[in-house]
């Protein structure tokens, strides 16, 4: 088979997935988000299933990593709401500290934005300890931790990071310990075992009951009040007028006591949150498919996120790596750049792309595709390259013009190299993907990240071992391209 039809059947199989995968990219009319934490899915769910009751069709947006994520999402249009507190919105994200709720209601709608009044409970931040180890250490208020430096503090990554969070909150109390950060979830699990003394909490926590968890006084009150409401844009009132009429009618009923009840069902009780919301919301819970269907429908979204990215990738790559073999200044600078591009953390480039591309599938893609550059590129110009010279000079001497030698000589010869590069792109991508349903992309890591949440080890290997799975499929799937589009010629080689 000529170079050139295989060059063109690939092609035609890239563009085909990409037109495939399209309708799976397109966006929804109405969404809502929620963070990486179960009471604000559980609280996104109620919020959903209220416009569901008014006819609307409304698309929950789950786990979206931070508050920044959501934030920047609601700017720009990617949900149209998402549960949040007042004490986040003052004090990390209008800069306002202090502000009563009528001046962050002009505040947002200087923004486009609206708030809801109140849902009727406070749930501020605290740090907690187990209540064996604040007891026979005598710590009962967060500036007792001064007189022991010693002690392991693990907090949320999150609250690392917020001028709400441990950088405020040291400076205040004059702590001396340094803290580490971790998932909030796990955190309950290293107190459990001993690993941390002092994790920061929720006071609507489940958990804090469950692991015998004592929460210590904010003696200095430096922690503002936290109440939960629902932020939205403000054009939701001309385009969904019954939604977010439904929204603000939700104020005032879900007390501290009620929240802490959603919490356990979900995190002690294993119940899902379409089906705690629903309940609470007294309406039909949403269908759930089974496991075989969760698979099937994160498979393919897996696979739109890895076939697009890699279909864009291979049509920059390819001739970016063929003009880096021509022309080695430029080629230097080529290999230096997309070298640069791999060294960055994976997870803070899907968020770099939230504000060129909105939340979902959109800037993993983005992400995927810079990823995907570097093993293609750097393949396709060592294939080339590493052509002995005197074939590149006999080509020459025969008079074949330039594409032709690429083409008839130089491609075939590289092949190889080339497709070894692809593949790798390929399998990373397949790894990398999982972290998309931190910005709303699905896939994998959708239930790997649900599984992380709820300490549930099923989900974990419901992304986790379909994940490894597509990714030995995809390495045997290449290594058949490789057979079928490698010259006949060069096989006989080999084998000799």
């Amino acid at each position: 088979m000529p170079v050139t039809r295989a060059g063109r059947y690939l092609l035609s199989a890239l563009l085909a997935t990409l037109a495939a995968t399209a309708p799976a990219l397109a966006a929804e009319s109405l969404r809502i988000g929620s963070k990486n934490f179960t009471e604000s899915v559980i609280l996104a769910e109620i919020g959903a299933g209220a416009g569901r009751a008014q006819g609307r069709a409304i698309e929950h947006r789950r786990q979206l990593g931070g508050t920044r994520i959501l934030w920047r999402a609601l700017e720009n249009g990617s949900i149209d709401a998402y549960p949040e507190y007042t004490g986040t919105l003052a004090q990390e994200l209008l800069q306002m500290p202090g502000a009563g709720e009528d001046a962050l209601r002009e505040a947002l709608a200087a923004r486009g934005l609206a708030m809801t009044a109140p849902l009727g409970f406070d749930n501020t931040y605290a740090l907690g300890m187990r209540a064996d180890r604040a007891l026979a250490l005598g710590i009962d208020s967060i500036s007792d931790l001064a007189a022991h430096p010693g002690l392991k503090i693990g907090l949320s990554n999150e609250f690392m990071q917020r001028a709400d969070g441990w950088p405020g909150l040291s400076a205040a109390y004059g702590l001396p310990q340094r803290a580490n950060g971790l998932d909030h979830d796990l955190a309950y699990r290293g107190l459990q075992s001993g690993a941390i003394d002092v994790t920061d909490l929720y006071s609507t926590d489940a958990e804090i009951d469950y692991y015998d968890l004592v929460v210590l006084e904010d003696d200095r009150r430096f922690f503002p009040a936290y109440r939960a409401v629902y932020l939205y844009r403000a054009d939701l009132d001309a385009r969904a007028p019954d939604w977010s009429a439904s929204l603000e009618a939700l104020a005032g009923r879900i007390d501290a006591a009620t929240m802490r009840r959603l919490n356990a069902r979900v995190k002690l009780g294993r119940e899902s949150e379409a089906a705690v919301a629903a309940d609470w919301l007294g309406v039909e819970a949403p269908r759930a498919g089974g496991r075989a269907t969760r698979i099937a429908r994160r498979t393919l979204e897996h696979l739109g996120l890895v076939g697009v990215s890699l279909a864009l990738a291979l049509l920059a790559a390819l001739p970016l790596g063929v003009l880096a073999a021509r022309r080695p200044r430029f080629g230097q600078f080529v290999l230096s750049l997309t070298g640069l591009l791999q060294t960055l953390p994976s997870l803070a480039v899907f968020v770099f792309m939230i504000p060129l591309f909105g939340i979902g599938a959109g800037p993993a893609i983005a992400a995927l595709f810079l990823y995907s550059l570097l093993p293609i590129v750097r393949n396709t110009h060592a294939g080339i390259t590493g052509i002995p010279r005197e074939l590149r000079e006999t080509a020459a001497a025969l008079g074949l013009p330039p594409r032709t030698r690429l083409w008839r000589i130089e491609l075939p010869l590289a092949l190889r190299t080339i497709l070894a590069g692809i593949k790798t792109a390929a399998v990373i991508n397949v790894g990398t993907a999982t972290l998309g349903a931190l910005i709303g992309a699905g896939g994998y890591g959708q239930p790997i990240l649900t599984g992380i949440r709820l300490d549930d080890i099923g989900l974990i290997l419901e992304g986790a071992v379909p994940a490894a799975l597509l990714a030995l499929a995809v390495q045997g799937l290449f290594e058949l391209i490789e057979r079928a589009l490698t010259p006949r010629g060069l096989k006989l080689v080999a084998r000799e």
